[in-house]
């Protein structure tokens, strides 16, 4: 039994009991019984499709309007966004003096990608529909600066940001005016120190006065429009940058989502706090520990089915092609992200999936395409107007196949994503858990398979040691599912899956198909070289289980449905890229000829 908080429209405060039972995600309370604005709850339940708060949200809101500084540790796809977007706004909403343009920037949210800025500024559009003088606002890398500026310069009342670009705007934009700032949120605050944005953030704090117990407005840090500062930090696991950041930037902060005895972030007795004179801790109480498991200070929602796939690397490129055929078509799949190591190897199976076609065994219909959806890709070297088109589109797709980098393994939110499949493990153990959070969203289920080698398998033990386990998946029974031209009916006797009938047959049809196709092979030998460099780029304590000398690079080679061995492929590469600078070169060269 635990309870949640519930505030009357006076501001007394009483609490209602709510049961908390296996894999649940929703509380029992309403977004009026929080102490929301009607209006408010209209807007969540006509616009982001909220009928009552989750119970992150159920705990964080109350916490938040009370304009306590709030550190909050939950899983992802339990509504953070929604909890500190909504209070700020509540607060807005209900001032005496009705906000304008000219006062400037009221509430700042710091958030680590360009992706999510745009995610949580289409959140806050849809949520102020009903509150046309409360502006709000984005600025990120990658975009106009004089259009920003002139964005600034009439006011944006809830700016949403990325640190690189606010703090340039901090240090040469002298119209963006900050001295009514009363909220400061940092979303997903372990991925913007993961990125090195970790010097930007505390000189972004500097510039703004909002290190703990400095404020921007002396004078208790209340303006006329009554908002005390208050900074808001969520994050998803709490290392060691994150709570250092957390003891400089938060005063006698409303701690949710933790356990009481966390060790790894220890305030004074007193920072703890009281809320409303009574103790913290028995008014809202972590998620309990039942229903999630724990991998340091992570919460994994219950609902996610975890599984692994041992694929010889010979075999890796062939298996990924069935499982997706076999989960779109056989299980009738929606959705479904692939996670690659690098840009290249995005590059590479964007264009092998989307070109790669295939003449059935077991009839005569001419080729047609082997993956019959919608496919997109992202990464960080794409145009920043091609991954917000990227973004936009896969959301909307009813059927549709997302290959990404790690970019998109944190924070976004993709409706019905089903299926996570890490092809080429994370590179430290803590991003595994980050990336499955792309699915099993808001109480839906989902599932998630892990890519490993039979060199790589001690991973599984190092994922246990966190409390993460994972179950075989049955790929055998998936490749049979498929027919081969002159198989026998019966279940063949598989010695390794190498020889399984189906893989072979595959292999080499898409090793004619990349042969035949110049501009794919060039893909391929560049996704080759990109995927051996990154695989020596494993932290911690994954080096002992990734090893590049347990490589065999030949079946490395196979796995991108390359023939040749790996040393010619190298030095193709090699000589490729030295023949593009001597020819780029040359071309400067007749050019300053020209000029003259």
């Amino acid at each position: 039994m635990s309870s949640s908080i519930k505030y009357t429209n006076e501001g007394v405060k009483t609490t209602t009991k709510k049961m908390v039972k296996e894999g649940e995600v929703f509380a029992s309370c309403t977004f009026a019984s929080l102490g929301l604005d009607s209006t408010l709850c209209d807007q969540l339940r006509d616009k982001m499709g909220f009928e009552v708060p989750t119970l992150v949200q159920a705990q964080a809101i109350p916490a938040i309007l009370s304009r306590r500084h709030v550190l909050v540790n939950a899983a992802t796809g339990t509504g953070k966004t929604v909890a500190y977007l909504v209070p700020i706004i509540h607060h807005l909403q209900k001032s005496a003096r009705r906000t304008q343009r000219a006062d400037g920037t009221f509430a700042l949210v710091l958030v680590p990608t360009r992706e999510l800025c745009m995610q949580v500024y289409e959140s806050l559009q849809k949520l102020l529909q009903r509150y046309h003088w409360i502006v709000p606002g984005y600025i990120t890398g990658g975009e106009s600066r004089s259009k920003e500026k002139a964005r600034l310069r009439k006011g944006i009342s809830i700016l949403v940001a990325t640190p690189g670009r606010l703090l340039d705007h901090l240090k040469n934009t002298s119209s963006f005016l900050y001295s009514n700032l009363h909220w400061i949120v940092f979303d997903e605050a372990d991925r913007i120190f993961e990125l090195g944005c970790g010097k930007e953030v505390e000189e972004i704090l500097d510039h703004l006065g909002s290190r703990k117990n400095i404020h921007v407005n002396k004078d208790n840090a209340i303006s006329s429009f009554g908002f005390p500062q208050q900074n808001l930090l969520f994050s998803a696991t709490l290392n060691e940058k994150v709570t250092h950041f957390a003891k400089i930037s938060l005063e006698n902060p409303i701690m949710i989502g933790l356990d009481a005895g966390n060790s790894a972030l220890e305030f004074q007795p007193t920072e703890r706090g009281r809320f409303l004179e009574h103790d913290i801790n028995d008014e809202v109480h972590p998620i309990q520990k039942e229903n999630n498991f724990s991998i340091a200070d992570y919460k994994i929602p219950s609902q996610l089915v975890q599984s692994y796939v041992q694929a010889p690397c010979g075999s890796r490129l062939t298996v990924l092609f069935s499982v997706l055929k076999y989960l779109f078509e056989r299980e009738s799949f929606e959705k479904i992200l692939v996670l690659f190591s690098t840009c290249d190897a995005v590059d590479f199976h964007y264009s092998l999936f989307g070109g790669f076609k295939f003449s059935s065994e077991s009839e005569s219909r001419p080729e047609h395409l082997f993956l019959k959806c919608k496919i997109f890709r992202l990464h960080g070297s794409m145009k920043p107007e091609d991954r917000r088109t990227t973004f936009q589109a896969f959301k909307t797709e009813k059927l549709a196949l997302l290959l990404s980098t790690d970019i998109a393994a944190r924070g976004l939110d993709f409706p019905k994503v089903r299926c996570i499949i890490q092809y080429d493990p994370p590179g430290e153990a803590i991003e595994y858990v980050h990336r499955v959070g792309r699915t099993a969203r808001l109480g839906e289920r989902g599932d998630s398979l892990l890519f490993l080698q039979p060199t790589e398998t001690d991973y599984l033990q190092d994922l246990q040691n966190h409390g993460v386990s994972l179950t075989e998946y049955p790929l055998v029974k998936v490749l049979d599912s498929f027919p081969v031209r002159g198989r026998k009916q019966f279940v063949e006797k598989l010695v390794s899956l190498e020889s399984h009938s189906w893989i072979m047959f595959l292999q080499r049809a898409v090793e004619s198909f990349i042969a035949a196709e110049p501009g794919m092979m060039k893909l391929a030998q560049k996704a080759f070289c990109s995927w051996v460099r990154a695989y020596t780029a494993h932290r911690g304590a994954l080096k002992r289980i990734f090893v590049v000398k347990k490589l065999h690079l030949g079946h490395v080679a196979k796995s991108f449905a390359l023939k040749q061995q790996p040393s010619v492929v190298g030095k193709s590469f090699k000589k490729q890229v030295k023949k593009r600078k001597r020819d780029s070169k040359q071309d400067v060269s007749s050019s300053k000829k020209r000029t003259l």
